[in-house]
């Protein structure tokens, strides 16, 4: 148990994985533990957390059972389950929970407060008592109540030998509350309920503003699996049909696909031709025409025509189920990162506790009575409290993301910013990023009585470039013109009668490299040609990267030819054709450098690459997978919000290391003056609360830093 176990190289082909969920990590402390005990449990390989998504994954022998591997992770000290045993809503219901708990604070701070105030202003006798009693009835149910999140973390620390920074915390809230009831009982001069409550109410405005930032992980693995087809109708070998869950299809099924699904598994066609969007799984927009022989994959859709497609790679083997492995993977290694404000946790417990300690005794040496030297020590428990130190991050991020809320870019993840600020390189995609990834008709060569016909046969069509035809003509504010006899012929196209003139919205009779489609009205005929335009301002963002600092390249899975003409235009460097694989290996390969590289990408194919990179930033168009493996997410048709993203996260840590100077000059002049006994515990609560004030006011000068 001293040192990681050995398993040969022959064995690790043979290690599973299994991921669990651990609610109870806090800090840096708590990461560098499950790391580095879990491998030295035997048939434990390796051990990876996501300290975002409070999810432990495991490498380890197949004979270890579920129920070991948690005992492995609670002999540590933390509570765990099954990652598939916890609920979607487990995230929702614990900010949930928070919220509650700091609003059962602030109002009892508040009660408490106002009674308070009276002996301040020198009630005495009877009264100075009842209200002591008052105090004491409202504070001790919102303490019991309020105080859960800390007292339950600091006991599972303890009962497993070890602490944390909720231990001092929840110290100081129980030893002020006990002595305050029996300064109370016993008719003393001094009651500080108000501290306790004070103290607990801006520790979880701080927990709570951090858990309101924080993405879930987990909901893009299952919104990216989720694009998959439900079910699909499978052909038995005596011709009837039936309809199959996608999870009981096995390879050798045929599978009956029409027009509009989406594939339940990857596949071979063997009977029909059609054209499949694979936007989802390439980012390429262009429809892939597919025959007998070719290769299909389980999320996308058929457009044109019915096929039969017999089953090869089904549930968790599909294409679709290895892309959703590979961002959790790289989510994974991601989770190595540590937060500036958790990396002052690792000594925060100890030196406090040990603080505390030396002025009990010290006092108690001195002569001054154990009354005495417990409220010294209280003191010193509740001035070091890391309040301005737990909002220093959370204050300045929520902040910070309101501010780029306006800018059109919405951040998912408070830890985005700090890793925003350290990107040293950009990596775009180009379908979808670039450009606005959906197929722009070019209208000039229809008038006026083209455009009401085109609108009718296209609203009629749910293939991408009528929908794209649909959307440009409403735009222009034209009407449908009223059609009669429409029908949709798999793989032709729309036909229809506008009065007695036949007309139809047809496949073409010439073949391009560029998506067209042909308008007929009678015996008249016009093309209308798509393209997916490039984002207006390209060249700015790309000139306001470069001022902060970042190269940028493109990296798409798109044809070489068409990446290259893009970059030319732009002057960068670029490589096509890229698998999500490829594009993983090249992000994975720059953090081998040592560079923190930035991904901006759209497409499912982007989902490994958004993951693995330092950071990532999505488009609002991009798919569910994606923007669920994104930072952050940008809105319309422009592209700043990248830079503007990166200038405001450099922003938010310079205002963060500020808010950092703020915290520790307050324990620097105010942790003398309570070891020195010259604070009570109302007066530590006073100051802590002064300081957290002032951190938050730092904080709001972010407002500004996007202009």
């Amino acid at each position: 148990m001293n040192a990681p176990h050995a398993f040969p190289e022959a064995d690790r082909g043979k290690l599973v994985d299994s991921r669990f969920t651990v609610p109870g990590m806090r800090c840096a402390g708590c990461i560098a533990k499950l790391e580095r005990e879990l491998p030295k449990v035997e048939g434990i390989a390796e051990a990876r957390v996501n300290f975002s998504a409070k999810r432990v994954a495991l490498r380890h022998d197949p004979g270890l059972t579920g129920e070991q591997l948690i005992e492995a992770i609670e002999a540590l000290g933390f509570e765990a389950q099954r990652l598939e045993d916890n609920p979607l809503g487990q995230d929702d219901a614990d900010r949930r929970m928070l919220l509650r708990a700091t609003a059962v604070a602030g109002f009892g701070m508040m009660n408490v407060m106002l009674l308070s105030v009276s002996v301040w202003s020198g009630a005495g006798g009877v009264t100075k008592q009842l209200f002591h009693w008052l105090s004491a009835i409202i504070a001790i149910p919102v303490i019991a109540y309020s105080g859960r999140p800390f007292f339950a973390s600091a006991w599972m620390a303890l009962r497993h030998g070890r602490t944390n920074m909720d231990v001092p915390i929840s110290i100081g809230v129980l030893l002020a509350t006990a002595l305050s009831f029996y300064e109370t009982a016993t008719g003393g001069v001094h009651a500080y309920f108000d501290s306790a409550v004070m103290l607990l109410f801006f520790l979880l405005c701080g927990r709570a503003l951090d858990a309101m930032m924080r993405g879930r992980t987990r909901a893009g693995i299952d919104s990216l699996l989720g694009r998959m087809g439900k079910s699909a109708t499978v052909l038995a070998a005596d011709g009837s049909t039936s309809r199959v869950a996608a999870e009981d299809i096995r390879p050798g099924m045929v599978m009956l696909v029409a027009a509009g699904e989406a594939l339940a598994a990857d596949g071979e066609v063997i009977d029909g031709s059609s054209a499949i969007d694979n936007s989802m799984l390439t980012g390429e927009s262009r429809l892939e025409p597919v025959a007998p022989g070719a290769q299909v994959h389980a999320g996308t859709i058929n457009v044109m025509a019915p096929i039969r497609v017999r089953a090869t790679e089904v549930a968790s083997d599909t294409r679709i189920a290895e892309i959703a492995r590979l961002m959790d993977e790289a989510g994974q290694s991601r989770s190595r990162y540590v937060r500036i404000a958790d990396r002052a946790s690792r000594t925060y417990a100890p030196a406090v506790h040990t603080l505390a300690l030396l002025a009990f005794v010290g006092w108690m040496l001195a002569g001054v009575g154990w009354h005495q030297s417990l409220l010294i020590a209280i003191a010193v428990l509740i001035i070091t409290c890391p309040c301005a130190l737990g909002l220093a991050v959370p204050a300045a991020q929520v902040v910070a993301s309101n501010t780029l809320i306006k800018q059109g870019l919405l951040v998912k993840d408070g830890t985005a910013l700090e890793r925003l600020a350290e990107v040293d390189c950009v990596r775009f995609d180009k379908t979808g990023t670039l450009t606005l990834g959906e197929p722009r008709p070019d209208l000039s060569g229809l008038d006026n009585t083209a455009k009401p016909i085109a609108l009718g046969l296209a609203q009629h069509s749910r293939h991408p470039l009528s929908k794209g035809l649909a959307k440009a003509l409403l735009a222009q504010g034209v009407l449908p013109a009223p059609l009669t006899d429409v029908t949709e012929r798999p793989g032709e196209g729309i036909f229809a009668l506008s009065g007695t003139t036949p007309v139809a919205l047809a496949r073409p009779s010439e073949t391009s490299e560029h998506p067209m489609s042909e308008l007929r009205i009678g015996e008249k005929r016009q093309l209308i040609h798509y393209a997916d335009p490039l984002r207006e301002d390209i060249a700015e963002t790309l000139h306001e990267l470069e001022a902060l600092g970042l190269e940028s390249e493109l990296l798409s899975g798109d044809r070489k030819d068409a990446v290259e003409a893009v970059a030319k235009k732009f002057g960068l460097a670029s490589a096509g054709s890229l698998s999500p694989a490829d594009k993983l290996d090249l992000l994975n390969g720059l953090k081998a450098q040592g560079c923190h590289p930035l991904m901006v990408g759209d497409g499912l194919n982007d989902g490994p690459a958004l993951a693995a990179a330092h950071a990532a930033i999505a488009p609002g168009t991009a798919s569910d997978a994606s923007q669920q493996a994104a930072d952050a997410v940008f809105i319309g048709e422009r592209l700043i919000p990248v830079a503007k993203a990166v200038q405001v996260a450099k922003a938010t840590m310079r205002i963060v290391r500020q808010n950092f100077v703020l915290a520790i000059g307050y324990n620097v002049l105010a942790v003398p003056l309570a070891l020195a006994g010259l604070v009570t515990p109302l007066i530590a609560a006073i100051a802590m609360s002064i300081s957290s004030v002032i951190v938050v006011g730092n904080s709001l000068r972010l407002a500004g830093a996007a202009k």
